[in-house]
């Protein structure tokens, strides 16, 4: 079994990952701007927002865009979702070429029409198919791969484990587990008991995911689950800072504060500019009101700021 111990590092493939904290895939949230914020904000590792490899495959210009990276945020995962081997394994190179570190597979999305299509969490149920994408991945993929899973599709349902062991058989580099089934979705506490089971089933590093707010939630996440590392997802929205809190945490070093509510906006205004300057004005600000929801968020008047980012059409405004 990994360490339960606090750890400074880990190694994907050949690629140390320093500090073992990584940003979450977050759909709409994840931009290149926002992984470099959060690079620079104490994450060892950042995800791509989940891209269509169908779309990719018929070089839709918009999702190509996605694939953006540049080196200051690497290493960097660019995440992908897709129930096609052979378009999957397409999407894998295309992304390499622009300069993913590591190749993610999605098997854990709950998003209806994502699950409609077969892609994400319904190939939890598909373990002919998954194994089939999985494969065909990692033989076209010249970067490591990885696979971002579920405990399950519902509770009591373990297959989880053996589907896991089965893609480090394959060749699967790591995998990052939520710690909620399917079924639950955000729904409930996250289950360290079915992390840890992973952890002990797996000879790849594991990554756990779910409910980490605190620096004392990763550490509860490493010391119980005996998981390689941590990935944060709606916490950092919150807060980038809270990366380097848990990092910090992780190595036994002293703690850094929260950001304050006004450390919090000036990183939302620090962002938007990013967005622009890659995606222009127009874009930037209808991306950024989903940003400063969340940073936003337990201020005094918190509400009335919301009101105004929400209707907001310029950056000076």
């Amino acid at each position: 079994m990994n360490s339960a111990q606090p750890s400074r590092s880990l190694a994907i493939g050949d690629v140390v990952i320093d500090p073992p904290v990584a940003l979450a895939p977050l759909a709409g949230f994840t931009t290149m701007p926002f992984r470099l914020l959060c690079r620079r904000a104490g994450a060892g590792l950042v995800y791509s927002e989940m891209v269509s490899a169908r779309a990719i495959y018929y070089n839709n210009a918009r999702t190509l865009a996605m694939l953006t990276t540049c080196p200051a945020e690497r290493p960097v995962s660019i995440q992908l979702f897709g129930d096609d081997p052979h378009i999957m394994a397409h999407a894998a190179q295309v992304a390499a070429r622009a300069g993913a570190t590591f190749i993610d597979i999605n098997m854990g999305c709950t998003v209806p029409k994502v699950v409609r299509s077969g892609s994400g969490a319904a190939l939890l149920r598909d373990h002919v198919r998954a194994c089939e994408v999985v494969a065909a991945v990692v033989e076209a993929s010249p970067v490591p791969v990885t696979v971002k899973l579920r405990t399950g599709y519902k509770p009591g349902d373990d297959s989880y484990i053996a589907l896991a062991c089965r893609f480090a058989e394959l060749g699967v580099a790591a995998v990052a587990v939520h710690g909620r089934t399917v079924s639950q979705g955000f729904d409930g506490v996250v289950d360290l008991h079915a992390i840890r089971r992973l952890v002990e089933a797996l000879p790849i590093p594991v990554l756990g995911n779910g409910d980490i707010r605190t620096p004392a939630d990763a550490l509860r996440m490493v010391e119980q689950t005996g998981c390689a590392g941590v990935m944060i997802g709606r916490g950092a929205l919150a807060d980038p800072l809270l990366l380097r809190r848990c990092a910090a945490a992780l190595a036994t070093r002293t703690v850094p504060p929260p950001l304050s509510g006004h450390a919090r906006l000036a990183l939302g205004l620090c962002l938007v500019q990013m967005l622009a300057l890659q995606m222009g004005e127009q874009v930037a600000v209808r991306k950024m009101r989903r940003h400063l929801a969340w940073l936003s968020r337990g201020l005094a008047d918190s509400t009335w700021l919301r009101v105004r980012f929400v209707s907001s059409t310029s950056l000076r405004e």
